[in-house]
Parts: structure tokens; C-alpha cells; sequence
């Protein structure tokens, strides 16, 4: 897939938007989180618009294929909808990505938001498209400040978002895991494009990952042992996907298992392998991922990485 030269931006979200909530991918188990979703929707001053399907559950799934396709389709097309939140990851979102309504994405560009399983779709619709989609927390999860406030950011302001802050302002408080820090120094500029590595590397061979020539590569995961984020980096090297980055940012592999009874690799070691040898900015810990505090990333949205001090500064508005 050709990724667009020119990126469109959204409406932002203003104040009485009509946000859809969908289910692409695997069910809420908790009644809770359908209303977290509601009331999350309502403090942000959006008016919440469930989709039809959203409390089905079929196995792992949130319903059946055609149903959960249905609400997403349903919210690309009503012009009544001014952005997409989804409720949840886990898995799904690639067993219906072939029939988006892409045509109706390209009539009336809406924000469409959420991360992990929905990189998906994230990166689907803005590689196909060239409109601006964004890595951000999903609408079951509570958001504390630090996530409101990029949020808000992000998806509310016609105006660049500049430089993200990180997690604290000091670094006694923020234990080391949590801290930002150079693996490659340098800087960098080109559009984001990225999210959780397991689903980007199972969009390889397919018409749904965008082209990564010149963009920064964000990543993040959880569950996932070292090894098998060494399995899937491999692949993305051998498809060809790693060669013409301008940058990497490394988010937060959280629940990673490290040891296998053979031996053990530190992760900056995995990191380096492959990354080292393009000679490229990259940093590691930026708060993206399957934390409470995250940045909401915009996809397509031209940024600026300087992997020396650890920071990235968005460089153009990602809504109008």
C-alpha cells in the first residue's frame, strides 16, 4: 500500500460531538466499562453514541465478524458521527478489515481512536486513505490527567500539539523502567506510523501496512516474551519494513518475560540488533502502550525525534 504524500486532518472534537463507541474487537466482560465509556464521553463533553451491536459477544469476539463490522461501517458512513472511539482491543480487528468503508473515510474524514488490536485499523485507514487516525487510550479505561491532558491535546485543538511532555518532571519520580531513555542519539523528522508490534508484523504481506519510508516507527506490546519481540522485529526486517526509517520510539512492553531456560538477552540488546545498524535516531520508555499514562499519538502526522534528550515534538496539527 502507497501511503498518501498529503495527510488530512480530521474535524477535531468539539464540545456536543457525537462520538460513536465500537466494538471491533473483543467484548467488555465488565458491565462497568460500558459505563466508564459513557460517562468518560460525557466529562470530555461529547455525547456518546453506542453502536448497535457493542454489548454482543460471540466467543472471543465481540460479536459476530458481520455484526461488529457493521457498527464500524454504520459510524463511517453517518454523517450524524463526528469521531470513533473504540472501547477495546484484544483481538478481531483483522478478521474484518477487508470490508471497511473506506469510501465513506475518504467523504467525511472523522477522528478514529484506540489502540492495541485497533493498530489495525489505525494504520489500515491511514495508509489507504492519507486521513489521520489516532493511537490513544480506549474509551473503557480510565483516563487520568496526565492521558486527558495529550488527549485533549491532540484531538481537540486545531493547532500543533508541539512537544510531549513526559511522565513526570523529575526523574526520582519516575522509576527506571518508566524513564525515557537514549538507546541511538540523533534526530529526526517524518510522519508517525506505528503501535502494537505484534499486530503490525501480521499486516506484513498484506494490503494493510502503509508504506514506513521516512516515517518514525512507534512501538509497544504486552504479554509478549523477549524472544518472541525478537521473532516478529526479524520479520519486519526481513520483509523490508525496517530499511528506509527515519526514527524509532519504543513505548512500553509491559508483562514481558525475559529469561528462557537457555539464557537471556536484555531487551536494549534486541533493541540495538536491530535497530542499531540503520544508523537511526531511536529512543526506548516513551509512555505508549498498555499503561494508565499515555500519549495519544496522531498517525500521519509529521513529528520531530530527538533521541539525545528523549523527546518528540509534533510538528502539525492533527485535526482542523
Amino acid at each position: 500500500m502507497t501511503r498518501s504524500k498529503a495527510f488530512i486532518r480530521p474535524p477535531r472534537l468539539s464540545p456536543g460531538a457525537r462520538v460513536a463507541i465500537v466494538a471491533p474487537s473483543a467484548p467488555c466482560l465488565d458491565l462497568d466499562d460500558f459505563t466508564r465509556a459513557d460517562e468518560l464521553c460525557r466529562a470530555l463533553g461529547w455525547e456518546p453514541r453506542p453502536g448497535r451491536h457493542l454489548r454482543d459477544r460471540s466467543g472471543y469476539l465481540a460479536g459476530t465478524d458481520a455484526d461488529r463490522l457493521a457498527d464500524l461501517n454504520d459510524a463511517l458512513r453517518d454523517d450524524g458521527i463526528d469521531g470513533i472511539w473504540c472501547i477495546r482491543g484484544g483481538y478481531g480487528m483483522t478478521r474484518i478489515l477487508d470490508g471497511l468503508a473506506l469510501d465513506a473515510v475518504r467523504r467525511r474524514p472523522k477522528p478514529i481512536i484506540g489502540y492495541s488490536d485497533i493498530t489495525a485499523l489505525l494504520n489500515g485507514v491511514t495508509g489507504a486513505t492519507g486521513v489521520v487516525t489516532f493511537h490513544g487510550p480506549t474509551a473503557r479505561a480510565p483516563m487520568p490527567p496526565f492521558s486527558r491532558r495529550h488527549f485533549a491535546r491532540v484531538l481537540t485543538s486545531p493547532t500543533a500539539a508541539g512537544r510531549l511532555e513526559p511522565l513526570a518532571l523529575t526523574d526520582v519520580l519516575v522509576p527506571r523502567q518508566d524513564r525515557i531513555v537514549p538507546l541511538v542519539p540523533g534526530r529526526a523528522e517524518g510522519p508517525l506510523f506505528g503501535g502494537n508490534l505484534s499486530l503490525l508484523q501480521c499486516l506484513v504481506g498484506t494490503p494493510w501496512l502503509p508504506s514506513l519510508d521516512g516515517a518514525i516507527l512507534f512501538l509497544e506490546d504486552v504479554g509478549e516474551a523477549l524472544y518472541r519481540v525478537d521473532r516478529m522485529l526479524a520479520h519486519l526486517r526481513s520483509a523490508g519494513t525496517l530499511a528506509r526509517l527515519a526514527g524509532v520510539v519504543v513505548g512500553r512492553f509491559t508483562e514481558m518475560k525475559r529469561e528462557m531456560s537457555d539464557g537471556v538477552f536484555g531487551f536494549d540488546e534486541v533493541l540495538l540488533h536491530y535497530f542499531g545498524p540503520l544508523g537511526i535516531p531511536v529512543v526506548c520508555g516513551v509512555p505508549v502502550g498498555h499503561i494508565p499514562d499515555q500519549w495519544t499519538l496522531p498517525l500521519g502526522v509529521r513529528a520531530r525525534l530527538d533521541a539525545g534528550t528523549g523527546e518528540l515534538e509534533l510538528l502539525e496539527p492533527a485535526v482542523q
